[in-house]
């Protein structure tokens, strides 16, 4: 890989640890005791965190006694999930669009648009859809009958609440652009830019069906609520559950 392959490395650079302080990280303990039981995760599986970040779920899986191999396109990221880790969890910088991982894990997340969701970076995208190619990594990491758990955030919450959070919604490419202002350690502000793919659960199980996937679920979730509830229009996230 490059120096830089996606423009998220430097908003990571930038945020750090500090990520961990955002609300939306605070959901950890309950969303891991959420996905082993939804995906029957035991002591002894390995899992594979594509996206991990700074590693909290990872790190969490770990303190199960799961074996966790967590990936992430920043090396900052990286670093930091790396200290502390528990055994049996191990970290590595790698691009989710180009895994390269056959049949070796029995179960994959991509939680918190670490990933998935986070491919179509900008207003200069060479591919259609990138994020069908994490998708399809993710799949052939799998080992047969495995199971991934993806979130992905909501197209039809972001249409609905769009000017009301200040952003534009790319009708024609399902993209939502915010600017807006992230602070590191310090509380030294950077003005940063997000854009983030939406999805419907339709287009979810179009896209899982092209990856080689059965969807067993999809449910509405939001950060540190992640339930057994049916789509809505108003939830910010989705949460697919699929089989290999």
């Amino acid at each position: 890989m490059n120096a830089r392959d996606h423009g998220f490395e430097d908003l990571a650079d930038h945020l750090g640890a500090a990520y961990l302080r955002y609300s939306f990280t605070k959901g950890t303990t309950q969303e891991v005791r959420f996905l082993v039981e939804a995906l029957g995760i035991e002591p002894g599986m390995r899992v594979l965190d594509v996206g991990c970040g700074p590693g909290r779920h990872a790190h969490a899986l770990g303190a199960l006694g799961i074996e966790v191999h967590g990936i992430d396109i920043s090396q900052r990221f990286i670093d930091l999930a790396r200290e502390d880790a528990p055994a049996g969890v191990t970290f590595e910088r790698v691009d989710a669009r180009a895994l390269t991982f056959t049949n070796e894990f029995d179960a994959a997340i991509s939680l918190c648009q670490g990933a998935f969701g986070l491919a179509d970076w900008g207003e200069d995208v060479k591919k259609i859809d990138p994020d069908l190619d994490v998708l399809h990594g993710i799949a052939r990491a799998l080992k047969a009958g495995g199971t991934a758990a993806v979130t992905a955030f909501s197209a039809y919450f972001q249409v609905r609440h769009v000017e009301a959070m200040g952003s534009t919604f790319y009708a024609e490419r399902g993209v939502n652009h915010e600017r807006t202002t992230i602070k590191d350690e310090q509380g030294s502000d950077a003005e940063a830019d997000l854009w983030t793919s939406c999805f419907t659960p339709r287009e979810l199980r179009l896209m899982a069906k092209d990856a080689g996937l059965t969807v067993e679920n999809i449910w509405s979730v939001t950060p540190g609520g992640y339930r057994r509830d049916e789509p809505t229009l108003e939830s910010e996230e989705f949460l697919l559950i699929a089989t290999k």
